[in-house]
């Protein structure tokens, strides 16, 4: 596994500590949820009882997509035990839809939680033998990556959805 940037890199020094933290979307005193806003339907493409599924808004790797709960809940520490026992089984799902997608060399799952208080996950595709693009490197590449066309996230969402299906 590489980083797409040419050495030698400069190490930074980290950024001041800043507490509290600000709020994040969809805790008090933050931006709206965004999974809870009626507009969250706009990029959805399967769902069923307890979680959505969702194109991202840009990508550089069509076949990326992220899996909210319908219920507002912040982390796996919140989840309530009916929703976790389907967990797996979807994430399971997930991951083999993407996997047929075709040309897909692992599924990679990430959840980041600093951007929103509404639990998420991502599911990330890396390309069939872009062992470049191995573990945590994938996401550094795929910013460095020219950005899928709406036409080809969407294709990949409707392929994901009706294997899903």
């Amino acid at each position: 596994m590489t980083l797409p940037y040419a050495e030698p890199l400069t190490v930074l020094q980290p950024a001041d500590l800043v507490v509290p933290e600000p709020p994040r979307r969809g805790e008090p005193g933050g931006e709206p949820c965004f999974p809870c806003s009626a507009g969250s339907d706009s990029n959805l493409i399967w769902s069923d009882a307890h979680w959505t599924l969702h194109n991202p808004g840009q990508t550089g790797l069509a076949g990326s997509v992220w899996l909210a709960s319908r219920e507002h809940f912040d982390s796996f520490a919140d989840m309530p035990a009916e929703i976790g026992s389907t967990f797996a089984a979807v994430c399971g799902h997930v991951e083999r839809a993407v996997l047929a997608l075709g040309d897909v060399g692992r599924v990679h799952l990430y959840r980041w939680g600093d951007g929103g208080a509404h639990f998420h996950v991502w599911f990330v595709p890396r390309p069939l033998g872009r062992l470049d693009m191995s573990g945590p490197m994938l996401m550094a590449w795929e910013d460095a990556m020219p950005p899928a066309t709406e036409a080809q996230i969407a294709e990949a969402g409707r392929r994901i959805a009706a294997a899903m299906a």
